[in-house]
């Protein structure tokens, strides 16, 4: 309603206004004025306000499809934008931007659990809009203990002195933290929501997360528990079609378990897509994330084996021909028809011309589903999955991989993955051993999550910076493309991108941005910056 609507955007403003006025930082000042603990928490519509504001920035849509460029999925071809520094490691410094290091949500989850107990109603939502904040704050946690090692556990609203003394929280105390509160809010959140309601956190969003907490920090036998919860659930299954998944029309379906949501109608509440269509896209593209060569060539073929083996029918000359059909449905190949143009980044006339803009050649189809779905690139409606059954379902499998528990249930749990792909199921002759299924089950996540921000995630606690950040990155083979689409390659030569250096001495973290460190004295950096 119009006053709800209201009484969010005046808690969301005020918030903002807060936190970048302050000379230090968000810790300086308790963030309510006297008016605004005059006028909140008087009732239940404050309540949901304040818990929508909480929502309102919990995680980034846009930020989450560039995430793979961190990785060896991608390459951003603007040294402008942040994100080139962290996939090439040749600009990472702690002067970067830093995105990610930030407390406005974290800000807003504290102030909302200090505040709600006062509020005149129904006992049973309000502990259930604990629960969904409890949840906010640990998914911010989480996040940031990933890339950043020990950070700042701040729980509540800190005085001016408090805030002057605080210092990084060792990331194993951070992680309990986080799994406790996720463990405690999953027994309060219910299995799912109707109505308007849909999209707010749930019992299975909690438990999810806490099976890859739980996953990413070596927590094994945890985390086959915790994703085999989620299975018994009952509530989730994976969707029919892989690429149909992420459209506009299927959204909120039995396999996506949380997402951030966005809608074309709210000018305010808009994702823009345009970062992954390619520049001579009607309407506009920006070719921003370009997918890499080491992430095509991962893709098995149609008969599950790998492009390396001999017996696979691989063809040099016809590279995306029989190939696991959710290639195609990730990446738009050169030659391929997008939104009514042939993609042609060989035609030195083209705004996709690879030395130019598009420099790998590739770039997304998963979630730019233009003109189809919606009108405009720069306003997509699209919710974007943060977690999904499928991850659930790899997860299981590789704790259990992990934990040399090898039994049919691993491979019941890879191959509803993969037949719902179009793959056949895993060869158990070929796959028998832990070894040969951690190979299939890291080609497996690579595969089925491309481009939904895990595969950085994936190289930090796997430890393989050095074997696949290091070197050369290429793109595109070279040849010419007609106007209907046809490739003739001329060379069995790749585009050579760049050269990347990866230090596992120290790239396996981020560095702390050099402005939080000049804010709080008692911060030692991470080691290498």
């Amino acid at each position: 309603n119009i006053v709800m609507r209201n009484r969010l955007i005046l808690i969301v403003v005020f918030l903002s206004a807060f936190s970048v006025s302050c000379k230090k930082s968000f810790l300086d000042k308790q963030p309510l004025t006297e008016y605004s603990e005059a006028t909140l928490w008087t009732g239940v519509g404050d309540a949901t306000a304040a818990c929508n504001a909480c929502y309102s920035n919990f995680e980034d849509g846009q930020e989450v499809v560039y995430f793979d460029v961190v990785s060896d999925n991608a390459h951003v071809p603007y040294p402008w934008e942040w994100w080139q520094q962290f996939g090439n490691l040749q600009l990472l410094s702690p002067n970067n931007s830093g995105r990610k290091y930030d407390y406005v949500t974290i800000t807003r989850c504290n102030w909302f659990l200090e505040n709600i107990d006062k509020t005149p109603m129904d006992q049973d939502i309000l502990n259930r809009m604990k629960a969904e904040v409890r949840f906010l704050r640990a998914y911010q946690y989480f996040v940031r203990s990933q890339l950043y090692g020990d950070f700042p556990l701040i729980t509540k609203m800190l005085t001016p002195e408090e805030a002057n003394t605080i210092e990084r929280t060792p990331k194993a105390q951070v992680v309990d933290f986080i799994l406790q509160e996720l463990d405690e809010a999953s027994q309060v959140l219910p299995d799912s929501y109707d109505g308007d309601d849909r999209g707010r956190i749930t019992k299975g969003a909690a438990l999810a997360l806490k099976a890859r907490v739980e996953l990413y920090n070596n927590k094994l036998t945890e985390s086959a528990a915790t994703a085999k919860q989620v299975m018994d659930l009952g509530v989730y299954s994976l969707f029919s079609d892989y690429q149909e998944l992420f459209r506009m029309k299927n959204e909120y379906n039995s396999e996506i378990i949380l997402d951030r949501a966005y809608t074309e109608s709210d000018p305010n509440l808009t994702i823009g897509l345009q970062v992954l269509a390619p520049e001579d896209t009607p309407g506009g593209g920006w070719s921003s994330v370009n997918i890499n060569q080491s992430l095509m060539d991962a893709y098995e073929m149609a008969n599950g084996k790998t492009i390396d083996d001999p017996t696979s029918g691989y063809n040099i000359d016809k590279p995306f021909v029989n190939r696991d059909p959710r290639l195609l449905q990730t990446v738009i190949i050169p030659g391929a028809e997008y939104a009514g143009i042939i993609f042609n980044p060989m035609n030195p006339n083209s705004l996709d011309y690879w030395p130019t803009y598009n420099y790998t050649g590739y770039v997304g189809r998963k979630y730019t589903h233009f003109k189809s779905d919606y009108a405009d690139l720069y306003r997509g409606g699209l919710n974007i999955p943060l977690i999904r059954y499928a991850e659930i379902l790899l997860t299981y499998a590789e704790a259990k991989i992990e934990l040399n528990q090898i039994d049919n249930s691993v491979y019941d749990a890879i191959d509803l993955v993969r037949s719902r792909a179009g793959m056949p199921d895993v060869d158990q002759t070929k796959y028998a051993t832990q070894q040969q299924l951690r190979t299939l089950i890291r080609r497996e996540r690579r595969i089925e999550l491309a481009m939904e921000g895990l595969r950085w995630f994936d190289i930090q606690r796997w430890q393989i910076g050095n074997e696949v950040m290091n070197g050369p990155v290429y793109g595109l083979r070279f040849s010419t493309i007609d106007a209907n689409g046809n490739v003739t390659y001329t060379s069995t030569e790749h585009a050579k991108i760049e050269d990347r250096v990866f230090d596992p001495s120290k790239n396996y973290l981020w560095p702390i941005p050099q402005s939080q460190m000049d804010i709080s004295k008692n911060f030692v950096q991470n080691p290498g910056y």
